[in-house]
């Protein structure tokens, strides 16, 4: 009986070391299973509000972080967009990009584009959606001239960088949409330039991937503000050292100033022997 009964107690104890060391490897394996579910690269978490700027634009509307360049998987356009904020001329040099913003307006436009004709000047117009698509006749009267369209948004939002993508997306390419569908005749929008700076790395890739170039300033002329004629001429001669990009308004008021500063500050860049052009589109961000 007591060789039966040692021989039973041996049994039960391999049965309960070999149970032991099964249990053991199954909890090493739900550990490993549940370390790669959670770092599993091919399902990433939802972006949320990481992928914002960060930081406040300064006061040539340039976001705190540099521009990013186009990502891999962004192929397809006719031409590759950068991500990265456009501040540059494509005509280089001393070349200097006029960009006129929040228009079209019935009033102020067409008194824009008259001093634009006597100057044989191209600008850039950044126009707000609604505004677009309420004045056709003034955007197909923009690009017969042959001056570029700027996505502007629908709503001028100032504090987009701080909106769910979602909202920035709708923002923009509904903005988009108004202007080209105004315009006609295949015209397209070339460039998107953020309500007061306010770009996000979102707001920029969803730009570059729908053809539009992230566009900047340099020289924030303060016209909008209405400070006077002096003081907008001023503003400009003062800031041009910053880069080529100048910022005045055809539209959000009166911009009686805006029109005849932007016809003195013409006559002084033929002066300077500095030509105009526009921003760049592809390679360069600066």
């Amino acid at each position: 009986m007591d060789t039966q009964t040692n021989t039973a107690r041996t049994n039960k104890q391999r049965i309960r070391a070999r149970m032991a060391v099964a249990a053991s490897a199954a909890a090493v394996a739900a550990t490993v299973w549940g370390v790669a579910t959670l770092f599993d690269t091919g399902h990433a978490a939802p972006h949320g509000n990481v992928a914002r700027e960060g930081q406040a634009p300064d006061q040539q509307g340039r976001p705190g972080q540099p521009g990013q360049r186009e990502q891999p998987g962004q192929q397809g356009q006719p031409q590759q967009i950068p991500q990265g904020i456009a501040h540059a001329s494509e005509s280089g040099g001393n070349a200097v990009n006029i960009t006129i913003d929040d228009g079209p307006d019935p009033r102020w436009t067409p008194k824009v584009l008259d001093v634009l004709a006597r100057h044989d000047v191209k600008a850039t117009f950044c126009m707000i959606g609604p505004q677009a698509g309420a004045h056709p006749d003034l955007v197909k009267k923009v690009v017969a001239a042959g001056h570029r369209l700027c996505d502007h948004t629908m709503a001028h939002d100032t504090a987009m960088d701080k909106k769910p993508v979602a909202y920035q997306e709708q923002q923009i390419l509904d903005a988009k949409r108004l202007i080209e569908d105004a315009a006609g005749g295949g015209a397209k929008v070339e460039y998107y330039r953020a309500p007061g700076g306010a770009f996000t790395p979102d707001s920029r890739r969803i730009a570059a991937e729908n053809g539009m170039r992230p566009l900047g300033w340099n020289v924030d002329t303060k016209d909008f503000d209405k400070p006077g004629v002096a003081a907008i001429v001023a503003a400009v001669k003062k800031e041009i050292g910053n880069g080529p990009t100048l910022l005045f308004h055809d539209g959000g008021g009166n911009r009686a100033q805006s029109v005849e500063a932007l016809d003195q500050v013409l006559d002084w860049l033929e002066e300077q022997g500095r030509p105009t052009g526009f921003p760049v589109r592809t390679g360069d961000s600066s």
